[in-house]
């Protein structure tokens, strides 16, 4: 997350910088970039996610054309599933109050927030290599491979509600 707030704020024109030195706006401007840089990581882990179903589509395909119909099912849920993930990380919600907002976050809930917002990067990873692998598998293989796929996309979800869970302070 910092590399992203980093380059926001690297982003950030003349007039910006000037009005970031203005009490009181330097701090609302930093929690403005906060939220666009929260936004924009889970928009780009989202597309990373939603690129694997290339995998399963070319999977799907592939199992149909070779008579593997058992596998179908198990191949058309993890492509729901994937997108279900997909979603909600993308429209999660932000890890970081606005100025307005009625409910506000504390600095230690937003520190263990993009601790997990991290651990999402290698739960998206990890969906990638399951994929790819059950995009390899041999005929025999398809089915346990498409389970594990599907079970790394449900670690992620696992993940989400956890993130959702500490920002609504239930955790």
């Amino acid at each position: 997350m910092e590399p992203i707030l980093d380059k926001a704020r690297a982003g950030q024109n003349a007039l910006e910088r000037l009005a970031s030195a203005i009490p009181g706006f330097k701090g609302y401007r930093e929690r403005e970039l906060r939220r666009d840089a929260d936004r924009q990581q889970r928009e780009h882990l989202a597309g990373r996610l939603e690129a694997n179903k290339k995998a399963l589509n070319e999977l799907a395909d592939r199992a149909t054309r070779g008579g593997s119909f058992d596998a179908i099912n198990d191949i058309e849920a993890a492509r729901k599933r994937l997108d279900r993930v997909a979603a909600r990380l993308r429209y999660a919600e932000r890890g970081y109050a606005g100025f307005f907002d009625t409910v506000k976050v504390d600095e230690a809930v937003l520190a263990r927030v993009y601790e997990l917002d991290l651990s999402l990067l290698d739960g998206v990873e990890a969906v990638r290599a399951a994929t790819e692998a059950a995009r390899g598998a041999s005929a025999p293989g398809v089915r346990p491979a498409v389970q594990a796929a599907t079970g790394a996309v449900d670690q992620l979800d696992e993940r989400l509600t956890e993130r959702e869970a500490i920002l609504r302070g239930v955790s």
